[in-house]
């Protein structure tokens, strides 16, 4: 991987005069495992650069009015790099350059914003953001205000090519001894808030004469002065001096006046252990939690502040060490996620980006044969349409209606016709991931030769069925996941992962998710009502039968057998038990909305986090909702959500309460529908899912 890391013009890269996106750029570079592979490229006429990997463009009319400075910077640039082939080229803060070099390289493009987009040219207007948003592959921020800024009148859905890095610091190993001193650092102008420091300041020296103040930084222009015995300008000092210093200062202040893109001298006052009083102003909220954050901006509020650290010495103690002890942004982790960027933007440079968005292949039963009675309690419906409203383009496949549709009297199992169908959609459609589950129909030389065809497509399989080891079922299952496990690049359960590792030992790039819910499925709010029936509970003798086998019992049955005879007074509404056939579709809602509560028990012994899907149904439409303990759903939900259960007696026992505490039942049930739509909507599991298959460092709850 070759990189140009292309700065401003006017970004001086030298240890004397190196500014914000200057030190970013360094700091960086020095941790990135690309190091030896990345050039650096500026403008400067000192030769004390930063580091060694510099390359310095000469611009002859760099004052000139008659020609563009910023054009002559990107030809020289273009002349330097004829014969020079990039992987990715990085445009620091400015959009116009990346639009002068983007018709004359096939390099991926990173473009990072260190300012406020809106007053750069190539970035002010909406549909110039736009356009950067469709040509850019990457486009990186500096903080959330920054990033806002961008999306002004823009569709936040769009945000997922853009990233967040913050400018970030080492921490610091050496325990300074502080010092009384007060410590400003930036331009020396009203915009930075410095006529405030001043006003504030000088009232601070008079009252506490064994304390100092001093200002770091310059300004050219006119600007205020400080004059006072006890305060000094010490001028404009290098990136290393100016930490040393904050290391030995007692308080630094940040009182900007402008929309600070970040504010970095907030972050490395902080992380030097000095008690630091910040602005509200633009990204400077984020550059650390421990502060002191002044509600009005103004001198008489800086002074207040200032003196209640100066009297206060546990508080200032205080700030100061969780400062330093609980650094925001560090240089070693935020490299790491530069990198990675990097790595996967040429990983995946066959990916077919429609606004960044995927081209995905969904491939499952969508019971058709069955008249589609199981839409409310199929994940792959879930799946797609989570991708959709996620902005992703997804094609259906089923699998078993094809096959079915396709068998006559003399193909009895038309398997080859389908294999072939995957590979001619695939070949047409060009999809960046192939999501499946619960098949066997696809042959693992299909996928193979898939894999031929695009060494760069993503293949990854989810199964919601259980597998432990108390329900004989569990072990086909497990055959059923083994099959694919090795050839797909992911593998998706909803039981924890620890559980399968017992059971196939090599099995590679497994996750968990949570059965989701639909907002258009779990589409009810049972906790507004008040229902006739108590307790609901639905099961079948499995979802491809619409009706219950004669003489099967499980230990489900058992269970509710001897529930039924413990309860008092409770009108409960169970289907698929005691001869009531199973319910499936809109008869399924229709009996669920008349409950108030609802019962979760699956096949075999409880197994951390594993659960029917019907719980979406149950949590998802506002039933109170009561689950065994040991399946340890309360990793996820609290004793405010659902109603976790003991034992059958347990059970019972709160069954009973809850039919005597309707309000209480009330604020469960829609306490937990709340809960559940926010940890596991349907949009959010398949971008969980998404993000997993892309290898993004992602967390579902």
């Amino acid at each position: 991987m070759k990189i140009a890391t292309i700065l401003p013009y006017k970004e001086n890269y030298t240890f004397t005069k190196a500014q914000a996106a200057a030190i970013w750029v360094s700091d960086f570079y020095k941790n990135s495992k690309y190091k030896n592979q990345n050039f650096i490229f500026g403008n400067t006429n000192t030769k004390d650069y930063l580091t060694k990997n510099y390359i310095n463009i000469k611009i002859n009319n760099l004052k000139s009015k008659f020609t563009s400075t910023t054009k002559e910077y990107c030809d020289n640039f273009l002349r330097y790099s004829l014969n020079k082939s990039f992987d990715i080229l990085e445009i620091h803060n400015r959009p116009e350059v990346f639009n002068l070099l983007k018709p004359h390289f096939k390099s991926k493009f990173i473009l990072y914003f260190h300012n406020d987009p809106l007053t750069m040219n190539g970035s002010k207007k909406t549909n110039e953001r736009l356009n950067l948003l469709i040509n850019v592959d990457k486009i990186v921020f500096i903080s959330k205000w920054v990033r806002d800024r961008f999306f002004k009148n823009l569709d936040k859905k769009l945000s997922d090519k853009t990233e967040i890095i913050y400018h970030s610091v080492n921490k610091s190993k050496i325990k300074f001894k502080k010092e009384k001193k007060i410590t400003f650092v930036g331009k020396l102008n009203t915009s930075k808030g410095y006529d405030i420091f001043r006003d504030a300041v000088v009232k601070i020296l008079d009252e506490f004469k064994d304390w100092k103040a001093y200002s770091i930084g310059d300004e050219s222009r006119s600007r205020p002065v400080i004059k006072h015995l006890n305060h000094k300008e010490l001028g404009f000092l290098n990136h290393k001096k100016v930490l040393d210093f904050l290391s030995s200062s007692e308080i630094a202040v940040v009182p900007s006046r402008w929309e600070e893109p970040f504010g970095r001298t907030a972050l490395e006052s902080s992380s030097r252990a000095c008690a630091t009083i910040i602005s509200n102003r633009g990204g400077l909220p984020e550059t650390t939690d421990h502060c002191i954050i002044l509600k009005n901006l103004n001198a008489k509020e800086l002074y207040k502040a200032i003196k209640k650290l100066i009297k206060n010495e546990n508080l200032r103690k205080k700030i100061q060490v969780l400062g330093f002890k609980n650094v925001k942004h560090l240089i070693k982790k935020n490299t790491i996620l530069i990198d990675n960027l990097r790595a996967n933007l040429l990983q995946n440079f066959s990916l077919n980006y429609i606004r960044n968005k995927l081209r995905i292949m969904n491939i499952y039963n969508t019971g058709q044969k069955n008249f589609h009675r199981l839409y409310n309690i199929s994940l792959g419906k879930k799946f797609t349409n989570g991708f959709i409203r996620n902005g992703h383009d997804v094609l259906e496949i089923s699998d078993r209606d094809y096959i079915r549709q396709k068998r006559t009297l003399l193909q009895i199992n038309p398997s080859n016709k389908f294999q072939d169908y995957l590979i001619q959609t695939f070949k047409n459609y060009n999809p960046d991931l192939i999501f499946f589950g619960h098949t066997q129909n696809i042959n693992r030389e299909t996928l193979t030769e898939i894999k031929n065809l695009n060494k760069k497509i993503i293949l990854s399989q989810w199964n919601e069925d259980p597998i432990m080891k108390s329900l004989s079922y569990s072990k086909k299952n497990i055959e059923n996941i083994s099959y694919y496990s090795d050839i797909v690049d992911h593998n998706f359960i909803t039981t924890d992962p620890s559980i399968l590792k017992k059971e196939i030992k090599n099995i590679k790039d497994l996750h968990f998710f949570f059965v989701p819910v639909d907002k258009n499925i779990e589409c009810f709010n049972v906790s507004k009502k008040n229902p006739s029936k108590d307790l609901f509970y639905a099961m079948s003798h499995g979802v491809n039968r619409a009706t219950l086998k004669k003489g099967k019992s499980d230990s489900r049955i058992h269970f509710l057998n001897k529930l039924i005879k413990k309860l008092e007074n409770i009108d409960y509404d169970f289907y698929g038990f005691q001869n009531k056939e199973p319910i499936w579709g809109n008869e399924f809602y229709q009996a669920l909305n008349n409950s108030k509560m609802g019962l979760n028990l699956s096949r075999g012994l409880p197994t951390k986090h594993y659960t029917s899907n019907r719980i979406a149904s149950l949590m998802g439409n506002g039933l109170l909702t009561f689950v065994d303990k040991k399946t340890q759903l309360d990793d996820m939900f609290n004793k405010n959500e659902v109603i976790m259960y003991n034992n059958i007696n347990d059970l019972t026992d709160k069954i009973n309460f809850f039919k005597k505490n309707d309000k209480l039942r009330r604020k469960i049930g829609s306490a937990g529908r709340i809960k559940y739509f926010k940890l596991f909507s349907e949009k959010k599991v398949s971008n969980y899912i998404i993000n997993k298959s892309l290898g993004k460092k992602t967390t579902l709850y």
